[in-house]
């Protein structure tokens, strides 16, 4: 047994890094620390609820001619140009998450954030707000591959799933919070029509400027300095973690020294080409399931999301000030889904869960369609469907994001995430114009078979999952997937190791080299 945890390898074998710290964070017990990491990090998706649910609800302020007096059109696009935003962010701040470090971006994409939303509340002309609202999004965008891989890094194993399910779970919360507020503040009779909608836009630079001095306090992850040669740095990080948690009062075991790996710093920076073709060529079916995953929770969410108020107005006579009311309701139904469904993902596991709740969601919206369309649902009984059906599809589109972000090579995990990110906001963008043309139509025969196809496309992603799922739950990162960086383990030789890597040994497809 030991508790050293990182030797410097020898001249032969390049300066590679023997290290314990893997196994160390994952034989930690849940502490306070653990609880700051995902609250400081998790407020991301509170705050991209909060945007993208108030851009959706304050168009018709922005074209008063009190305000900006734009086209509704215009008004209209400019969630377009943050979820455009979102994009272009996650691409450019992934690559560099995985280059600078988890903490340079969660800090700096957070801070961007809040510097280009605060100044979108005093927009005075809409070229002001589209751009603020696109580098807010870009700021977004970063957040998302770089906390899902901070958050990965950090916890551990047998807790991992639940961390990051509940964290990408509280989206929803941001929603219901901006479903709250905007009932007041989005309404011309409550505030003045130029002043609610721009408080509306504070809130979330409010919120996150708390959190942004919480997150300065939070480690680089001791992971990802190991990669990149900081072997120093990535003991006292993971030395003071475990000060920490000895803080609240856990005694921590000796990791035994066959549960070390050796890192090859000089391995860890793959190029654009290299990601491409391990994504591609090393990873394929992986490549295939995380894609599939997210482009189906994507278009099946951004379809119901996007079209809600305008279903219970077109055939339910909801008037526009009372559906704020009903998104409540949604919005609580989705936040609870992760919450209280998260756990079993690391006790049941990640194949039985993810397609369950893909495939019982579907079942359930085809249920909901056929009710629609015989006449049975009022706007009470057709938001108590969608309740029940996106309590389960919340949890399961969650746990898209930790797919992808857990079962490919850590040098590549922020750049993952942010590929297949937007690949899901590609395809369901497709979702709004789709279903707000069938809802337009006023047909309830047209809207039911796109609940169909919703269904359908949810259907795939559950069968893809029960396919070819991998096991992660309760399974450290470097054992879901070999570092590209890995060049042994204490248990087998390097010899050894190498002719594992190049036949698909272990529990991961072989890593590039």
């Amino acid at each position: 047994m030991s508790t050293s945890s990182v030797e410097a390898g020898s001249s032969e074998r390049g300066g590679a890094i023997k290290t314990l710290i893997p196994a160390r964070i994952d034989r930690l017990p849940w502490s306070k620390f653990h609880t700051r990491v995902i609250t400081a990090l998790g407020v991301a998706w509170v705050l991209d609820g909060l945007e993208i649910t108030f851009a959706s609800n304050m168009t018709a302020n922005l074209t008063d001619k009190a305000t900006l007096g734009i086209s509704a059109r215009a008004s209209a696009d400019i969630a377009s140009v943050y979820l455009i935003g979102e994009v272009v962010g996650a691409l450019v701040f992934g690559r560099l998450s995985d280059r600078l470090g988890r903490r340079n971006l969660f800090v700096y994409t957070l801070g961007l954030y809040l510097v280009a939303n605060g100044i979108a509340a005093f927009s005075m002309n809409l070229v002001w707000m589209d751009v603020c609202r696109f580098i807010a999004g870009m700021g977004i965008g970063g957040e998302y591959a770089a906390i899902n891989s901070a958050i990965d890094e950090l916890i551990p194993s047998k807790y991992r799933g639940r961390a990051d399910i509940l964290v990408n779970g509280t989206y929803w919360g941001g929603a219901a919070i901006a479903a709250v507020a905007g009932i007041w503040l989005l309404n011309p009779t409550h505030i003045g029509i130029n002043l609610g909608w721009r408080i509306a836009l504070l809130i979330g630079p409010a919120l996150g400027a708390v959190v942004w001095f919480v997150r300065r306090t939070l480690p680089e992850s001791p992971r990802w300095l190991i990669t990149h040669g900081r072997a120093e740095e990535a003991e006292r990080n993971t030395r003071q973690i475990e000060e920490w948690v000895r803080s609240n009062g856990h005694d921590l075991s000796d990791v035994p020294d066959d549960k070390a790996v050796e890192i090859d710093p000089n391995r860890a920076r793959p190029s654009l080409w290299q990601v491409t073709k391990i994504l591609l060529a090393t990873y394929p079916k992986r490549s295939v399931l995380g894609a599939v995953l997210m482009i189906t929770q994507s278009f099946l969410y951004n379809a119901i999301f996007f079209t809600y108020a305008l279903v219970l107005g077109t055939f339910f006579g909801v008037s526009k000030g009372d559906t704020s009311y009903y998104f409540i309701a949604f919005a609580i139904g989705n936040l609870l889904g992760p919450i209280l469904l998260g756990p079993l993902f690391d006790t049941l596991g990640r194949r039985v869960m993810i397609s369950g709740t893909y495939l019982v969601s579907s079942v359930l919206l085809v249920a909901s369609a056929l009710c629609f369309k015989a006449g049975l649902l009022n706007a009470t009984t057709q938001t108590l469907c969608w309740v029940v059906i996106f309590f389960l599809a919340s949890a399961g589109a969650s746990a898209a994001y930790l797919t992808v972000s857990e079962i490919f090579p850590m040098e590549l995990r922020a750049q993952a995430i942010a590929v297949f990110f937007a690949i899901a906001q590609g395809f369901g963008a497709l979702g709004p114009t789709i279903y707000g043309s069938l809802t337009a139509s006023g047909s309830k025969t047209n809207l039911m078979i796109g609940y169909l196809v919703g269904a359908g496309v949810m259907a795939i992603g559950g069968i893809t999952e029960a396919t070819i799922g991998v096991k992660a739950e309760r399974t450290s990162l470097e054992d879901i997937a070999n570092p590209l960086s890995l060049v042994g383990r204490a248990s087998q030789s390097i010899s050894d190791m190498r002719d594992s890597i190049q036949q698909g040994g272990g529990h991961s497809a072989p890593a590039a080299s």
